[in-house]
């Protein structure tokens, strides 16, 4: 590691527990009227994701949140006021979350992947234990797009029947930029995939999907699928192992070290019950690790003898 220094300082960073609000933020606290007549909210959606972002960092419950939240503002002396842990978890189904940054600029290298999070709850278990038809689901599939810097750019939550490639299509609306790059593990292996790819990045995007074992050469592909049958030959050549180090195959570790970061810090399940409230629950978190990334990442070099 070339940057041992700093890193241990970002290290330190994350586990700081200053917190303050700024001016902009004091002020945006409460909602602006609507305009429309009934009720009307009493915080913004800066409020509401300010409370459950500390939620996530912290692991606590939404009774928990609404006390430490209280705590932070009695102790800055501000006349704002808490939003209760019933307000939370009614507004974390519609709050509004902030786009996912870039890390970088320029051409992507854009690596992603799928992990499951288990669902807060007895689940399967309980249906097991006593013999019930009604079956829930006891985890979902968060699926993460992870640029070169380590800066998720994409995330998605969803049903753990799921297909990964159908999905990974749909995450890259989510891209802004253009992909110079892409990799991914063997589920993402599909034409659809490819066409998907082509119509989204640069006119050499490079493409890394390891085939599936049964795949041969398609003697009428076009475009990038070509790179799918350069891969199978080469494979056929110099077996898979080969050919995923001259490939550049391995990148793929980088969502593996994105799922960890998000296990490690956030944890390996979903807290919140409803699937709209679990979706924004997964968003919040990577936003989390985002700027826990921000702070400093190791670098890294081979050490050759």
């Amino acid at each position: 590691m070339t940057n041992w220094a700093s890193y241990e300082g970002a290290l330190r960073e994350r586990g700081d527990i200053t917190v303050w609000f700024d001016e902009e933020a004091r002020h945006a606290w409460n909602a602006p009227p609507s305009g429309r007549p009934g009720g009307q909210r009493r915080y913004s959606d800066l409020a509401i994701v300010t409370s459950l972002s500390l939620r996530a960092i912290f692991h606590l419950p939404l009774r928990q949140t609404e006390g430490f939240v209280a705590s932070l503002i009695g102790l800055m002396g501000l006349p704002l006021r808490t939003p209760d842990h019933t307000t939370l978890s009614r507004r974390n189904r519609d709050v509004e979350i902030p786009h996912l940054a870039r890390g970088q600029d320029g051409p992507l290298h854009l690596v992603i992947d799928s992990t499951g999070l288990k669902v807060f709850g007895d689940g399967e278990w309980q249906a097991h234990k006593h013999k019930s038809s009604n079956k829930r689901r006891s985890w979902r599939k968060l699926h993460l797009g992870i640029d070169g810097d380590g800066c998720m750019i994409a995330s998605v939550l969803t049903d753990r029947s799921s297909d990964d490639a159908y999905v990974g299509i749909s995450m890259l609306e989510q891209i802004e930029g253009t992909i110079a790059q892409f990799t991914a593990d063997g589920a993402y292996d599909s034409r659809p995939m490819y066409e998907a790819l082509a119509a989204s990045g640069a006119t050499d995007i490079r493409i890394v999907i390891p085939p599936k074992k049964t795949a041969t050469v398609d003697s009428r592909a076009t475009g990038p699928w070509c790179q799918r049958n350069e891969a199978i030959e080469r494979i056929g050549e110099v077996g898979r192992r080969q050919w995923g180090k001259e490939s550049g195959a391995r990148r793929q570790a980088q969502a593996e070290n994105g799922m960890y970061r998000y296990r490690r810090i956030i944890g390996d399940r979903l807290r919140a019950q409803h699937y709209d409230s679990q979706q924004k629950e997964a968003l919040i978190a990577v936003n989390v690790i985002n700027r826990m990334t921000a702070l400093g990442m190791p670098v890294s070099v081979k050490v050759v003898e």
